[in-house]
């Protein structure tokens, strides 16, 4: 029990909650009294004894919550990964909307419910009925009947167990991350699951074929997930060595895998590349005594001097600032995301102040005059309000589009749009982003997903790339900065 009180209070100093010795021993002696039976209890006690300030409080809160959780299924992680899920076989019964009414999250509700994995579902057959009639399936490892059997609670809770089975809590440096998810997959099971795979590939017959793929499609989204709660851990546990450090474990880490206690920390991070992109975009390329000469305005001011050419002038040439138009998906784990790119593209004002906002989920808005108005997480949580509810309709959004500022692409604006485009097998409006690409400079979709998701099942990402100039991977600050700076400079 000491050990656990003792990776707490670390855990606690890593979230720059100042923990002195003498509050050790307080907070020692708050468990002696009570112990670790009432969470409740313990959570008051130990606040009384460990936070000072009211900043301290509000992280010491969200800490607890997070590392005493008892290996609890975190129905909102998971719902907010329905997508791979849904790709992977796991949960087939669940659309890209089931985990976005998130307390708190920012995550916009939906209640479409068009089964992926079920009837209808392009890309999802149900297998069910054919993994009992060949009797294949009761002979398949402990891990492989989870997995067929979509139970995100014993995924989750093996997952958990095998994290402290392997002392994930000592995490140390970001390039353990590979170690321990090695381990933790080895406890689960992992080689069990890749034989049960090899076997039913050798077997005759469509069924054992077909489970042996979907089995495939499993052991992807598993390793995605252990990659992703690994990483989660080590940003609740790591002993980053300085703001450095920890700032660029943030900038790498996938965005919809950072903690709210360090939002903060990234909300800085946001600013300070701004600012460096300011500082570089800014610069006007003007002409000096060199380059091409301006014969109309050397004459025109040297009249005075009856024609003598004392005051050269020199053509410069205008840079006009980029014309950018932002189109954010802002359903269930997209939201965070589009947050951060939202924050980020207000944060150039300086150098790309012509930048409008639209939302979408079910419908599309336009927010531009609620972020230029309104603080970064205000405006963001009233965007997620009134745009975030809903399963995503891309057909329906694009054409609310059209109708809301279609007309105002030109040659000189640049569109980015943020989305996972997953349509829910619905119309994904593809002659409107046909439109969009014959008038615009150039058109840029950012996928939160990585790209070996792309094109399955609902994901249409194959209808939109034509219309697109560049389709890129963007779930981290690092891509964030390295698209923004594209963005920039294909304006000069």
């Amino acid at each position: 029990m000491d050990q656990t009180l003792g990776d707490f209070i670390k855990t606690l100093r890593n979230a720059d909650v100042r923990v002195s010795s003498t509050e050790v021993v307080d907070a020692h002696e708050v468990i002696d009294l009570i112990g670790y039976t009432d969470r409740e209890m313990l959570k008051n006690a130990l606040a009384l004894v460990l936070p000072k300030t009211a900043d301290e409080k509000g992280i010491f809160d969200y800490t607890f919550d997070r590392f005493f959780k008892f290996d609890e299924l975190d129905e909102m992680e998971m719902a907010d990964r329905n997508d791979a899920a849904s790709d992977a076989g796991i949960v087939p019964q669940l659309d890209d909307t089931a985990g976005q009414q998130g307390e708190g999250q920012g995550e916009g509700g939906g209640k479409g419910c068009a089964a992926r994995g079920g009837e209808g579902g392009e890309g999802a057959p149900d297998i069910t009925g054919a993994v009992q009639q060949a009797g294949i399936r009761e002979n398949l490892s402990p891990l492989s009947q989870m997995v067929l059997s979509g139970d995100r609670t014993g995924i989750s809770v093996a997952m958990a167990e095998a994290g402290e089975a392997v002392g994930l809590r000592n995490i140390h440096i970001f390039t353990q991350k590979g170690l321990y998810g090695r381990r933790i997959l080895e406890h689960m099971g992992l080689k069990a699951l890749n034989n049960d795979i090899t076997e039913l590939r050798k077997r005759d017959g469509a069924d054992a074929h077909e489970l042996a793929e979907r089995l495939r499609k499993g052991r992807e989204y598993l390793l995605s997930q252990v990659r992703d709660y690994v990483e989660q851990q080590f940003l609740l546990h790591a002993d980053a060595d300085g703001s450095h450090l920890r700032e660029d474990i943030l900038s790498k880490s996938r965005l919809t895998n950072i903690e709210r206690r360090d939002y903060r920390m990234v909300q800085e991070m946001v600013r300070k590349m701004a600012k460096r992109l300011i500082a570089i975009h800014s610069r006007r390329r003007k002409v000096y005594d060199r380059g091409a000469l301006d014969i109309r305005k050397t004459m025109a001011k040297n009249h005075a001097y009856d024609g003598v050419p004392f005051d050269i002038r020199w053509k410069s040439v205008k840079i006009d600032r980029p014309k950018v138009v932002a189109i954010c998906d802002v359903s269930g784990s997209v939201a965070k995301v589009a947050h951060f790119m939202l924050m980020f593209l207000y944060s150039l004002n300086e150098v790309m102040p012509k930048v409008r906002s639209f939302a979408f989920s079910a419908r599309m808005g336009e927010v531009t005059d609620l972020f230029r108005d309104s603080d970064v997480e205000e405006a963001m949580a009233k965007t997620l309000s009134e745009w975030g509810q809903g399963s995503t309709d891309y057909g329906r959004s694009l054409q609310d589009f059209a109708e809301l500022a279609l007309n105002d692409i030109d040659s000189r604006t640049t569109v980015i749009i943020l989305g996972d485009a997953r349509s829910n097998y619905g119309d994904p409006g593809s002659e409107i982003m046909k439109k969009i690409y014959e008038r615009a400079k150039w058109v840029m979709w950012l996928n939160p997903e990585e790209k070996n998701t792309w094109n399955y099942a609902d994901s249409v990402m194959r209808k939109f790339q034509p219309y697109c100039h560049q389709v890129q991977v963007c779930n981290s600050l690092t891509h964030l900065e390295r698209i923004v700076s594209s963005v920039l400079r294909s304006a000069t």
